[in-house]
């Protein structure tokens, strides 16, 4: 069990919410203490601009490794498991900023209370599921190799799912999947095919 002792200070966000969870009235961005870079980490001179998702993506991997070195013992990167993500992901949820009702609780399942709730705040599923994008990404481009990438286990997929599923009853929002557009078989076409034969 990992300890949960953590040092608190101050608040930075960890990026916008996936495109899905835009249109929904959830916080896009995932909320943890702010971290302290090694002065050279700040001192370095950035190679151009990095794009918003870029500079995101660095926030969030040294953030989830200052994590890992909070943790009793410290946990080395090469070491860290989908255990240890699994926990993150969960400590993450006390910077949350999105009300997940708790089924005893008179507003279960409605979208848009008509008051204010004991409930507690959640980080919602868009932002967690783009932040596991974004530190899946980093942990590749960091030196680790992709049949290891503890961001890309199945336990963190089906973590993921039981969020937004669980978000969605309790919030009354329905996360519906795209429908893929049936493909309508091609009529042949006697003009063209009358064509060819007179051409030919």
């Amino acid at each position: 069990m990992m300890s949960s002792s953590h040092g608190h200070q101050g608040i930075i966000e960890l990026g916008e919410g996936s495109s899905s969870s835009s249109s929904r009235s959830s916080a896009s961005a995932v909320q943890v203490p702010a971290t302290h870079d090694h002065p050279d980490q700040q001192q370095q001179p950035a190679q151009g601009q990095l794009s918003r998702y870029e500079s995101q993506k660095r926030r969030d991997w040294n953030t989830f490794g200052q994590y890992l070195r909070n943790q009793r013992p410290p946990v080395p990167l090469s070491q860290c498991s989908f255990n240890h993500v699994l926990d993150f992901l969960r400590y993450l949820d006390q910077f949350g900023k999105t009300k997940v009702h708790l089924q005893g609780c008179v507003f279960f399942g409605h979208p848009e209370p008509a008051g204010p709730c004991t409930c507690p705040l959640r980080q919602a599923w868009g932002s967690l599921d783009a932040l596991i994008g974004r530190l899946r990404a980093a942990y590749e481009e960091n030196g680790g190799l992709p049949d290891k990438n503890p961001f890309a286990s199945g336990a963190i997929r089906v973590y993921l799912r039981e969020v937004r599923d669980s978000q969605a009853k309790a919030r009354g929002i329905p996360y519906k999947k795209k429908k893929k557009r049936k493909s309508i078989p091609m009529k042949p076409n006697n003009e063209s095919s009358n064509f060819q034969m007179q051409s030919s």
